[in-house]
């Protein structure tokens, strides 16, 4: 009996329409990643290279693609516009004093599909991504690489998903 209701189930799940493509690189193999200037107004020095190696790192991980400094099948370039911190919760009315904090980056991106396979269509787009933190017993400056790195991840997620995901 328990035989019979597997086999059904089965069945039935594989006639479910649902179908989860993922990332869609088919037809491409090449991929460039251009630095991504820093032109927030609040400039963190090596905020520059950790994103664009974030990225590169999200489309090795994540794709067969292979990454070139020369011509390639789809091209990333854009600049950083954003890096902003701000208080979010306000914790004492009679002496303010921020219970949390947000920081913010934005990224402007150009995606450029140079070939004629073109799931994966080209794009500008600006991308936001933010994390919440608190300075309770911390410095900015103890937790700011690790809230650049959450941030990132976020960001080259939707980065990755706007260019090769299909749903």
């Amino acid at each position: 009996m328990k035989k019979i209701i597997f086999i059904l189930a089965v069945f039935a799940l594989s006639g479910c329409g649902y179908k989860f493509n993922g990332a869609s690189t088919d037809g491409l193999k090449t991929v460039r990643v251009e630095l991504f200037e820093n032109n927030a107004p609040l400039v963190v020095p090596n905020l520059s290279n950790l994103f664009t190696e974030d990225l590169k790192e999200r489309i090795r991980t994540q794709s067969r693609l292979s990454i070139t400094q020369n011509e390639a099948d789809v091209v990333f370039t854009g600049n950083i516009t954003g890096y902003d911190i701000k208080p979010i919760a306000i914790q004492d009315n009679k002496a303010p004093i921020a219970g949390a904090n947000r920081l913010t980056i934005t990224v402007t991106v150009k995606y450029t599909n140079n070939t004629e396979f073109k799931q994966s269509k080209s794009f500008e787009e600006n991308f936001t991504a933010f994390e919440d933190f608190s300075l309770a017993g911390q410095s900015l400056e103890s937790q700011q690489q690790k809230l650049i790195k959450a941030v990132n991840v976020k960001l080259t997620e939707n980065i990755f998903n706007r260019a090769f995901a299909q749903w």
